[in-house]
């Protein structure tokens, strides 16, 4: 029995129904910074191999910067455990769709090594023409290869550009700067995790790879050659590929289980609640990867609730642009391990789960009107059955 908005919204006392559809069973879940279960030996040695480079700090002899945003991927990624989270935040700016490639790109590198202080012209500063600037929160990076993994066809099999099922929501897939479906990134930019390490390494660490071999300008000044003396590139594709491994090899986090069975009522009343008020068009509860080598990757659902496509989300969300989305898209964001997040939305300006769901606009306002009209009792139940996520 499918669950009516009229339920959760009127003022009478009324009997609550549970949802009849069966609990799907999810194979893949682990605690924050933990393997996939059932990797390979050799999947697992990589894995590991690639913490050690993803904790790792860079110094200058080993390639950082010359300027850089920090020096270890876990500074921006180490709550509540490597792959996760973190305070920290990266300053973008553009001008309208333009990346200002010709400026040294979009992220502001604000720290610099000792030699560049010396030999450069110091820190890198918003060029005079950016009119956006933009501070992304780290998105948590758990369950990244199984997210890779699904079909393509299963992806695109949920686009709707242009709402021809007239419910006001027209998802579209993100595409890379050369076409290829993407379903990485709060744009949908990127198409897989080894170039995320790529981009990562090069614009945020300063760390030349074979796919990126040429420091980056400082606001359109090439390096001085005398402030950057390690051979270019930095690191090989090996280095590259155990890190990529790190990341594709996490596991999902497994959502809250409940200790009692008035817990588990009121998990259940809140997922009811999550669906009538429509949270689950856009963000999908499962999705399944496709045959791979990698027995940990075969075949496995992920509870993710999202759909990884692109939806306009209002004016108030605009922001940055990606390949291809607009300022006021966005890829739709995982729900899954919401309950380790430390804030709320791509820039961190929601506080709390309820005021995240109310900054929604554009194809998200139906689902933002009918949460203000809850019921106190329903928006309770709603809440909590998100942060057990």
């Amino acid at each position: 029995m499918r669950s009516s908005i009229t339920r959760w919204t009127g003022l009478g006392s009324i009997a609550l129904v549970f949802c009849a559809c069966a609990e799907p069973e999810y194979e893949v879940a682990g605690e924050p910074g933990t393997a996939l279960p059932g990797l390979s030996a050799r999947a697992l040695e990589r894995f590991e191999k690639g913490r050690t480079l993803f904790e790792h700090g860079w110094t200058p002899e080993e390639g950082l910067g010359p300027t850089y945003v920090q020096d270890r991927c876990t500074s921006c990624h180490d709550v509540p455990s490597s792959g996760g989270t973190s305070p920290e935040g990266l300053t973008k700016f553009a001008f309208g769709c333009d990346p200002l490639a010709s400026q040294g790109g979009d992220i502001l590198q604000r720290q610099q090594t000792p030699l560049f202080m010396v030999h450069g012209s110091g820190p890198e500063y918003y060029p005079a023409e950016a009119d956006i600037h933009v501070t992304l929160h780290p998105s948590m990076l758990y369950g990244l290869g199984l997210i890779e993994a699904v079909p393509d066809e299963d992806i695109l099999s949920r686009e709707d550009p242009d709402d021809l099922n007239g419910d006001g929501i027209s998802g579209r897939v993100g595409r890379t700067e050369d076409g290829r479906l993407a379903r990485l990134g709060r744009k949908a930019s990127t198409a897989s995790i080894v170039e995320l390490v790529d981009a990562a390494l090069i614009t945020e660490i300063g760390v030349t790879t074979p796919r990126f071999p040429v420091e980056e300008t400082v606001n359109g000044e090439p390096v001085p050659p005398e402030s950057d003396p390690v051979a270019d590139p930095e690191v090989d594709e090996e280095t590259v590929a155990l890190i990529a491994d790190f990341i594709r090899f996490l596991a999902p986090l497994a959502p809250e289980t409940p200790a009692t069975d008035a817990v588990r009522d009121t998990l259940r009343w809140g997922a009811e609640v999550f669906e009538a008020i429509g949270c689950e068009q856009c963000h999908v509860r499962t999705l399944t990867t496709g045959p791979n080598e990698e027995p940990a990757l075969d075949r496995k659902t992920i509870r993710l609730y999202s759909d990884l496509l692109l939806h306009d989300m209002g004016p108030e969300m605009a922001g940055m642009c990606g390949p291809a989305a607009s300022p006021t898209e966005l890829r739709t964001e995982k729900l899954m391990g919401i309950r380790h997040r430390i804030d709320y939305l791509h820039d961190g300006r929601a506080t709390g789960v309820g005021q995240a769901i109310l900054f929604h606009g554009g194809e998200g306002a139906a689902s933002r009107d009918a949460f203000a009209g809850l019921r106190p009792d329903a928006r309770a139940y709603l809440l909590r059955f998100l942060i057990s996520l």
